[in-house]
């Protein structure tokens, strides 16, 4: 009896240390592959409208949902689901953002002051001198940060990428006065028909029966 538990003994042990071997001839996985720049800049440059859901955290750290809208060049529409009435909307080099408990119009914005205007271009470039401040990969995802060459002080867009395919997952905006918001995309739709009025400031002002330029 004995000898029969110590056999048994010896073929666990040898069961375990081969498992053990074996484990350690595995490959360790794969790091991630940091995207290009170049293939970041044609990603943006494949499209010219695109629409999806978000999740945005704001800088008091408070959460909204709603649907983007983006135009390029240089147009974008935030519209929050309800409870929350508020709407941005860049079009026309402004960003005009409508507080539902004014009547007076929106708040309005030079759209080339915020990050945001980085990735609104007509042909988006990240391989311009000094554009990109930081460039890597975390996790399975590729990590960009980018900012106005000629105006560093406007702030920074953190822009986080999948592969395969290329896709934009999320953008985290430092402004000026270092504050950030993070966007959270749900999936963005390429190349989808948006009717013009979306953008239209003045139709948005007259709809919500406000002065425009206020």
């Amino acid at each position: 009896m004995q000898t029969m538990s110590r056999r048994r003994f010896l073929l666990r042990s040898a069961s375990v240390a081969l498992v053990a071997v074996s484990t350690l001839a595995l490959p360790a996985p794969a790091a991630a592959q940091r995207l290009s720049l170049t293939e970041i800049s044609r990603y943006f440059n494949s499209f010219r409208t695109a629409q999806g859901d978000f999740t945005q955290i704001n800088p008091d750290g408070t959460l909204t949902t709603g649907r983007l809208m983006i135009h390029r060049p240089g147009r974008v529409r935030f519209e929050y689901d309800p409870p929350d009435p508020n709407l941005v909307l860049a079009a026309g080099g402004s960003v005009n953002v409508f507080d539902a408990r004014s009547n007076m119009g929106p708040s309005v914005y030079p759209l080339r002051r915020t990050p945001l205007n980085l990735i609104l271009a007509d042909r988006v470039d990240m391989t311009r001198d000094r554009m990109v401040v930081d460039h890597f990969t975390e996790g399975p995802t590729t990590v960009v940060v980018a900012q106005d060459p000629e105006h560093p002080e406007y702030g920074n867009i953190r822009l986080v990428f999948s592969a395969d395919p290329v896709e934009l997952r999320q953008w985290i905006i430092t402004d000026d006065m270092g504050r950030e918001t993070t966007v959270i995309l749900g999936g963005l739709q390429h190349d989808v028909n948006l009717a013009a009025g979306l953008f239209s400031v003045d139709l948005e002002v007259q709809r919500r029966g406000g002065i425009a330029g206020q």
